[in-house]
């Protein structure tokens, strides 16, 4: 999408700029001339993820905007409250406030310790919410204001928070400040809405969730940093409290190619968390369609041991492919158990040496899956992904849901094989 210079001496607070989705959204803006706050708590270079808030402020000044750095943890009132009375100090108002910064955990309810239920919650819906309320007296002075939360539509199916319960109530915290806060301010012009993507993007995050494996199925932020810009440029009094999917907006916008967003052109998409079931629907057979056809037509003549033989040979490429450094990014022990016509329990140790694949389960896994023989071999041959499966209650998994991601990221690599 093409820059139209109409946010030309706006200014923009975006919290957890320093890298990822709020930095593409701040470099967009910045093309345009805007004023960008860097609202991120990063100062010093992260051992493992890049950018601190003056580096992405060097980005911003270079692409065409003016910025400023500023340290600000959102689940402190009184850094809040600076960082606001700051950006009106050096910037004379706020125009745009998008609540970015976020924190993950995709653990159940036993794993999950209270001090990182507390981190997300403080994070995710009480800094929304405090970023919100202290930006909104100065947001309702401005030509045309909007609050926009990177948060998922609020789709509420059990499935979204069976496996990570207290990650959801914290990111859907973000998406209902929109649902009221759109209503309350409404006739005072300022729009609130929520963006999110409806496949995974490539970020800092996204690689700690896939222990870097994932990068093929998903899309640049780029993506997420044009949408943004046209929900942006609309008239806040007129488009409030939409719970917008990028691609959706995009095509609102003309868009019709989205190839040029994938981190590789072609590879099968990974679907995002959150998504409506009709649009999961669409990531479901990602690579060959007529070869899952067949195999279910002819799945009565299939014998017990056809069906033994091809998990074998599944299991063969798997064991091909462990490694040493493997072990070291996946760091898990997983369980298949398959039914049907073949009944087996699976256990790939991936926690020493060059990992290993054995029969039966083991005393303690960090993830359990449960499917049928043949949607097992649907996963591992890339015809269904893992989370439609899961959608579409053909896979039950318990456990670490983040080393679920990086596994299933794995079987997309070997599928390539």
């Amino acid at each position: 999408m093409f820059n139209t210079g109409k946010f030309a001496g706006k200014t923009a607070i975006i919290t957890g700029a320093s890298r990822g989705i709020g930095k593409e959204i701040a470099l967009k803006l910045a093309k345009d001339g805007a004023n960008i706050v860097v609202a991120a708590k990063t100062v010093t270079p992260h051992p493992k993820l890049p950018g601190t808030i003056y580096t992405a402020a060097e980005e911003i000044e270079k692409a065409g905007g003016k910025a400023l750095a500023f340290a600000v943890d959102v689940r402190d009132e009184k850094s809040v409250n600076d960082c606001v009375q700051e950006t009106v100090k050096k910037f004379g108002g706020v125009d745009i406030l998008i609540n970015n910064a976020s924190a993950i955990a995709l653990t159940g309810t036993l794993e999950t310790e209270m001090k990182r239920y507390d981190l997300m919650h403080s994070i995710n819906t009480r800094g929304t919410f405090l970023m919100s309320k202290t930006a909104l007296p100065y947001l309702k002075q401005a030509k045309n204001p909007h609050i926009l939360n990177i948060s998922p539509p609020l789709v509420m199916d059990s499935l979204w928070f069976r496996s990570h319960v207290a990650y959801t109530m914290a990111k859907y915290g973000m998406s209902m400040c929109v649902l009221g806060m759109h209503e309350e301010f409404r006739q005072e012009g300022v729009a609130v809405n929520a963006l999110w993507p409806l496949t995974a993007i490539w970020t800092a995050a996204m690689d700690m969730l896939s222990s870097g494996q994932g990068a093929d199925g998903c899309r640049h932020p780029a993506i997420i940093a044009d949408a943004a810009y046209a929900m942006l440029s609309r008239r806040s009094k007129e488009y409030t409290g939409h719970f917008a999917i990028d691609e959706d907006v995009l095509k609102e916008e003309g868009i019709t190619d989205f190839n040029k967003y994938a981190v590789k052109q072609g590879a099968p998409l990974i679907a995002d968390y959150f998504l409506p079931a009709d649009r999961l629907k669409q990531f479901q057979l990602t690579i060959d369609d007529t070869k899952s056809k067949k195999r279910s037509a002819s799945r009565e003549a299939i014998t017990k041991d056809v069906v033994s033989q091809e998990i074998d040979k599944v299991l063969k490429v798997v064991k091909a492919a462990l490694s040493e450094e493997l072990v070291k990014k996946l760091n898990g022990i997983f369980v298949f158990t398959v039914s049907g016509k073949v009944n087996r329990s699976i256990s790939i140790n991936l926690k020493e040496g060059t990992g290993s694949i054995t029969e039966g389960k083991p005393e303690k896994a960090d993830v359990e899956f449960s499917c049928s023989d043949e949607d097992f071999l649907r996963l591992f041959n890339g015809e269904l992904s893992a989370l439609v499966a899961f959608s579409m209650k053909k896979l039950q998994i318990k456990g670490n849901m983040q080393k679920a991601i990086a596994l299933e990221s794995l079987m997309k690599k070997l599928k390539k094989n």
